[in-house]
């Protein structure tokens, strides 16, 4: 089993789009190891996609995320982080398949309803990023 780590972002969360978006993550397959609902600060999202620092959205994204709460969790299912990609859909819900989470529920590039970890590595970093070992059953 492998795990993975979500975000269902301000948009979605503000669009009382959060209980569709979980049911759909059960109706996947997966296993909701950890949720949580979240007032990320602006330290919090700078640390988080501080990758993207110094690039032209990297302020507007702070200040979307900062925004209003969010729902952060860990996912878990066989092949869990390309699966949850795959729901998700692509970052642009303009480009984004039918049926895909992004494609339902996403109004932009930026307001794209969730967050999803892009490799292992990434999944790792995220997990711990929001949740402390005790709190993962």
């Amino acid at each position: 089993m492998e795990k993975t780590f979500a975000i269902i972002k301000p948009d979605a969360v503000e669009a009382k789009n959060a209980g569709k978006i979980l049911s759909r993550i059960e109706a996947e397959g997966f296993g909701i190891v950890a949720l949580k609902k979240h007032e990320i600060t602006k330290a919090e999202a700078e640390g988080f996609y501080a990758e993207h620092k110094g690039k032209g959205f990297f302020s507007s994204l702070v200040t979307y995320m900062t925004s209003g709460p969010i729902l952060v969790m860990v996912l878990e299912r066989d092949s869990a982080i390309a699966h949850w990609r795959a729901v998700m859909g692509a970052t642009d819900p303009a480009k984004a398949d039918a049926g895909t989470i992004r494609k339902e529920f996403g109004a932009s590039i930026e307001r794209n309803a969730v967050h999803g970890s892009a490799n292992p590595a990434d999944a790792a970093r995220e997990v711990v990023y929001f949740f402390p070992a005790f709190e993962l059953l």
